[in-house]
C-alpha cells in the first residue's frame, strides 16, 4: 500500500485548525499515513521519513496571501536535498477569507516549486473560511470535500476541489465581527480597542507626550 506523509505547515501546528483538516484527511484516506509538523528543527528528520513515500500532503492556512514562512523554508531545504523518487504533492490551503479563490495565489507557488523541482502537482483542495467553518453546521460540506481529497490521493487520480460556507459576504462579515468583538471581550478588549488603527493606541499616546 502506498505511503502518505500529511505535513501540516501552519505556524501554530499543534493547536491548528490545520490539525483538525489533517485528522479528517488521515480518517478519510484509510491508508498508511504518517503525520508530522514542520517545524525549525525537523526538516532532515522529515526528508528521511520521504524516502519511500509516493505521496507529499502540504496543509497550511494562508499567510498575508501567501505560504507560511515556514512552509517556505522547508520548501529551501526540500530543494537542497536529492531524493532518489519524487512523491506526489497535494495542497490542502485554506483562509479566513469566503472566497476560496484567496487561496490560489499559494497553491500557484507550490506548482511552481513542483515544477522547478521535477516533483509531480496532485489535488488541491481551497478551503475558504477556513477558521470556522468546522464549528458551523456547514462542517458536513468540508468534511464532504476532505472526503473526495483523500480519496483523489489514494486513487492518483488528482483533482481540484473546493469549499466555503454558503453565505453572502455581508452576512459573513457580520458574524465574524460579532465573533471576534466576543473573542476579545473574554481578553478585557473593548470593541473601541480593536477599532484602532494603532496596536496600543494608549502606548503611542503617552509616548508623544
Amino acid at each position: 500500500m502506498a505511503k502518505v506523509i500529511i505535513l501540516n505547515a501552519s505556524p501554530r501546528a499543534a493547536r491548528s485548525n490545520s490539525k483538525k483538516y489533517a485528522a479528517l484527511f488521515e480518517k478519510y484516506s484509510k491508508g498508511d499515513c504518517i503525520y508530522t509538523e514542520i517545524t525549525k528543527n525537523n526538516h532532515d528528520k522529515i526528508i528521511a521519513e520521504l524516502q519511500g513515500c509516493e505521496d507529499m500532503v502540504f496543509i497550511f492556512p494562508l499567510y498575508a496571501d501567501s505560504l507560511p514562512v515556514g512552509l517556505v523554508n522547508f520548501l529551501k531545504t526540500l530543494e537542497s536535498n536529492s531524493l532518489k523518487s519524487h512523491p506526489t504533492v497535494s495542497v490542502l490551503v485554506n483562509c479566513g477569507f469566503i472566497e476560496y479563490s484567496q487561496n490560489d495565489v499559494a497553491v500557484l507557488q507550490m506548482a511552481l516549486f513542483c515544477k522547478q523541482n521535477d516533483y509531480p502537482f496532485g489535488s488541491v483542495l481551497k478551503i475558504g473560511s477556513g477558521e470556522a467553518i468546522l464549528d458551523t453546521p456547514f462542517s458536513l460540506l468540508v468534511k464532504r470535500q476532505i472526503k473526495k481529497f483523500a480519496r483523489s490521493v489514494k486513487s492518483r487520480r488528482y483533482s481540484v476541489l473546493r469549499v466555503t460556507m454558503p453565505l453572502s459576504k455581508k452576512t459573513y462579515i457580520k458574524a465574524s465581527v460579532k465573533f471576534w468583538i466576543k473573542k476579545a471581550a473574554a481578553y478585557g478588549t473593548e470593541e473601541n480597542e480593536m477599532r484602532t488603527m494603532l496596536i496600543e493606541d494608549g502606548l503611542a499616546d503617552k509616548e508623544l507626550k
